[in-house]
């Protein structure tokens, strides 16, 4: 269904179509004590009038900003569509976010009303709020543990929600025609890899005609399915499950919780995917961990239909030519191996599958595509709302992001990636000094990011240009690429790469517990937990050879083979965003494990063998505490690269 969005201009008129056109079709479905529940196009708007109004009572008017904190909820959903309504700003934040996080976001963000999931997000708030003198009300979603709070600060939304007050609908028209195409629709906050998150300005603009030309590239329609379960905070959030799912108006589903996503994307079986490459690499990593369990006839069945996948699986999606013996054997195997597997994974109806935010493996990448899922690479920022590349059908490179989005130009300047589009964001919130150093005076948006174009006009990413070094020979340091070779074995989950300004590379390696756990089962290695395990010399081996594979990789590249890595440790924890090593979209921060490891560097540079280390730590329940533990150090042999060779 086609769409004039030159008159759909702001959401909250796309909303009021809907609610006409689509009316008693799915827009939204939530699982509740394992029911699903549906709430119409027609039931969405009518909800998200009568929570504008409550908003209203309360205080909230056109330029606020509203904060949402919490799980993907349909209720949270309705508070963005509520607040758009008013002309207010919706600013999601990070459910898993710490009091202080959240303190500097509601904050900056001049925050008037946050609207919470829960109990959980209700307490957060409260930790701080006493430093947040503009902040007026907290509602909340979920009652569950929120009886015996006695604060007239805080209210359950079903007040609103369940209250008889008459909405008129001519006021509800005049709040949605005040609202421009030009005004901010939402503000996302970057996730703060080099300092304080930044406050995205996106306009209705920006947000609609991006993801307008991405629904008619995909064809989605009323027919389509997604599974919200990525942070609402983030910028892919509101264009896959808000931006795309009102122009298209396919239904949100939004799972019980995270321990039962995989059996509700069973159960919803979605035709539209997006997943992050930890994610879809974490599933094949469970797959495998299974399979190496399985009886060997088993085994050797899935082993053998795999190979087949591999030679035909690509160019079958590809619609290119395939010997009839060779689609035959397809067929076989997707009767008894593909499908049944497809199925357990919850991506049987996938028709569209996402991935973007770090380089994917090769391998995996065609795994998955070899089944018969479409899934494609795309390269994106919040301040492009999202889309700076997409990968077309029929010409998908693992290699690569695909060419520029249509609406995109894409330049390099410098070795540095610089595009311009309708979805360039309107600028930082209260920055103008970062606003001006991202984007110059002809529209260009530097993004950080080093990368080249291809013969074919498609994109490669190599790593953040301010990342890229030298060693002291003077050859290129590419930490970034070194450590997504690395996580390309499923038994590395993180690494930090060294090496600006030094003689030789060295790494941190955090080992992926379920892979390595199971392995060790296998293999009669017995350990305690994560410290006891990573400590193992067994486990060093299994590593070992995974750097082996890498920096023969590396040896082949001219430019790079000089940054094979040359000692490597196990950290005796994984890094974790509590911790402050990672950002809340499990980015590293670099900086902050320096400074947090300077000693295991250091070592890893003084010929140390091992390395006594305490470290502090934020346990679940938001206590601190230290561990330690002596980590060893292992030298590597490096390969003699072409270079050298010849």
């Amino acid at each position: 269904m086609s769409r004039n969005l030159e008159l759909l201009d702001t959401f909250s008129k796309i909303l009021r179509d809907n609610a006409a056109v689509f009316a008693n079709k799915a827009a939204i479905r939530e699982k509740e004590y394992g029911i699903w529940q549906t709430l119409s196009w027609n039931d969405f708007y009518n909800n998200a009038q009568i929570l504008a109004y409550g908003f209203k009572k309360n205080g909230v008017k056109r330029g606020d900003k509203v904060a949402i904190v919490g799980d993907n909820r349909p209720k949270l959903y309705l508070t963005i569509a509520a607040s758009q309504l008013l002309g207010a700003i919706p600013v999601p934040c990070y459910q898993d976010s710490a009091a202080d996080e959240i303190l500097y976001i509601l904050d900056h963000a001049e925050i008037k009303i946050v609207v919470v999931e829960n109990q959980e997000q209700v307490d957060k708030v409260l930790e701080v709020i006493d430093r947040l003198p503009k902040l007026n009300l907290i509602m909340y979603d979920d009652s569950r543990g929120l009886e015996n709070y006695d604060n007239k600060s805080i209210l359950p939304l079903s007040n609103i929600l369940d209250s008889k007050d008459e909405v008129s609908s001519s006021w509800v028209d005049e709040e949605i025609n005040k609202t421009s195409k030009n005004d901010i629709a939402i503000m996302l906050y970057t996730s703060g890899t080099t300092g304080r998150p930044k406050g995205v300005l996106l306009s209705y603009n920006n947000l609609i005609s991006v993801a307008g030309k991405a629904c008619e590239i995909e064809k989605f329609s009323v027919d389509d399915e997604v599974v919200a379960y990525l942070p609402m905070a983030w910028v892919g959030d509101n264009i896959f499950c808000v931006a795309q799912s009102y122009i298209a108006g396919f239904c949100v589903n939004c799972p019980e919780s995270r321990d039962t996503l995989a059996i509700d994307l069973r159960e919803i079986g979605p035709t539209y995917y997006f997943a992050p490459p930890m994610v879809w690499e974490a599933m094949l990593t469970q797959l495998m961990v299974r399979m190496q369990d399985a009886a060997r006839v088993k085994l050797w069945f899935f082993n053998y239909f795999m190979k087949v996948a591999k030679n035909w699986g690509n160019a079958i999606l590809d619609k290119k030519k395939v010997p009839i013996w060779g689609r035959l054997l397809y067929g076989l195997g997707y009767i008894f191996v593909y499908g049944p597997l497809k199925n357990n994974l919850g991506l049987t109806r996938v028709r569209i599958a996402y991935t973007a935010g770090e380089a994917m493996g090769p391998d995996t990448f065609l795994f998955y595509r070899s089944l018969g899922i479409n899934l494609k690479s795309l390269y994106g920022q919040t301040e492009a709302s999202v889309f700076v590349t997409l990968q077309n059908d029929g010409d998908v490179d693992p290699e690569t992001v695909g060419p520029a989005f249509p609406g995109v130009d894409i330049k390099i300047s410098d070795g540095e990636v610089l595009y311009k589009s309708s979805g360039v964001f309107k600028g930082y919130y209260k920055n103008d000094k970062a606003t001006k150093d991202t984007v110059d005076s002809k529209g260009w948006v530097s993004t950080g990011d080093a990368g080249v174009i291809d013969s074919k006009g498609h994109l490669k990413i190599i790593d953040r240009a301010k990342d890229v070094g030298k060693l002291t020979s003077g050859k290129i340091f590419s930490p970034k690429y070194i450590e997504n070779k690395l996580k390309f074995h499923g038994i590395i989950k993180e690494a930090v790469a060294f090496g600006n300004n030094k003689d030789f590379v060295t790494c941190f390696i955090n080992i992926d517990l379920q892979a390595v756990g199971s392995w060790a089962e296998r293999n009669n290695v017995a350990y305690s937990g994560y410290i006891d395990l990573a400590g193992q010399d067994e486990v060093y081996d299994l590593v070992e050879k995974a750097i082996y594979e890498v920096n023969r990789d590396l040896s082949k590249d001219g430019a790079l083979s000089a940054s094979q890595i040359k000692r490597f440790l196990i950290l005796h924890k994984e890094l974790d965003a509590d911790d402050g090593e990672l950002t809340r979209t499990n980015k590293v921060r670099r900086g902050t494990i320096s400074e947090r490891y300077g000693e295991l560097v250091d070592a890893m540079y003084n010929k140390s063998k091992t390395c006594h280390i305490t470290t502090e730590v934020v346990f679940e329940d938001g206590k601190k505490g230290d561990i330690s533990a002596d980590i060893n150090i292992r030298d590597l042999e490096v390969h003699f690269s072409k270079e050298k060779a010849a």
